[in-house]
């Protein structure tokens, strides 16, 4: 199978390098491709990049020039995996907050024809506390995703993860491109896997929280994931 890593890579100068390096050896040599998106970061991150690019023959780079956000990031990597025609695209995160050791792991029910959509969960197992992760989030991302399934009459452990793998026809199934350009970009194809029915796995990832930057505004963010579940409920999203 054609595997594909997309990437988005926003003000990452200080993380990016370790991703990379953290990609097991022997699963580096299965994919086709790293497709790093660099979404206008302000930072050193396209020189990093430009580094790594001479070190992973792999390396596709793709630049916004200005910073279109991270749901726009995802678009554009893949429709570039789309491109080449891959049948795993796999959404990497450039902050390390999502462990790529556990890719071979990740993608399994996809190679195994099991499942369309994979989702990471840091919820399984019960570590999202043990690791790190900030009571407020972790109470928040609960309470969310508890309504999340009520209005989407789904069964997800986490709806607000970003490490996710697609198949191919999980890609072509769902309009991706019409779904927004920012944070939510995930839970929107979370809930979109949902409504079309493509079928889910999950499986329980490490949490790990360190000095990464975080962009997100909790509020706003709560408030317009419940913006999301009335837009669906008015139809919105019905296609």
């Amino acid at each position: 199978m054609k595997i594909e890593i997309v990437m988005p890579a926003y003000n990452a100068a200080k993380t990016i390098e370790s991703v990379f390096n953290r990609i097991p050896p022997g699963f580096y040599n299965k994919i086709d491709k790293i497709i790093a998106v660099n979404d206008g970061s302000s930072d050193n991150t396209t020189n990093v990049i430009e580094k790594l690019s001479k070190q992973y023959n792999k390396l596709v780079v793709l630049n916004h020039e200005k910073n279109k956000g991270y749901g726009a990031a995802q678009k554009t990597g893949f429709n570039k995996a789309i491109e080449f025609n891959a049948d795993i695209v796999i959404l990497l995160h450039s902050d390390g907050q999502y462990a790529p050791e556990l890719l071979p792991k990740m993608i399994k029910p996809i190679e195994e024809n099991n499942s369309d959509v994979v989702l990471g969960s840091r919820f399984l197992g019960g570590g999202a506390l043990k690791g790190g992760m900030p009571l407020y989030k972790y109470l928040g991302n609960r309470i969310l995703t508890k309504i999340e399934n009520i209005a989407y009459g789904m069964h997800i452990s986490e709806f607000h993860t970003g490490y996710m793998i697609y198949s191919k026809k999980a890609l072509k199934t769902i309009k991706f491109n019409k779904l927004s350009d920012t944070f939510h970009f995930d839970g929107e194809m979370v809930m979109m896997s949902g409504k079309k029915k493509i079928k889910i796995a999950e499986i329980g990832i490490p949490t790990r929280y360190a000095e990464e930057e975080s962009h997100l505004k909790p509020i706003k963010y709560g408030l317009d994931v419940l913006k999301i579940i009335l837009k669906e409920k008015m139809g919105k999203y019905d296609f």
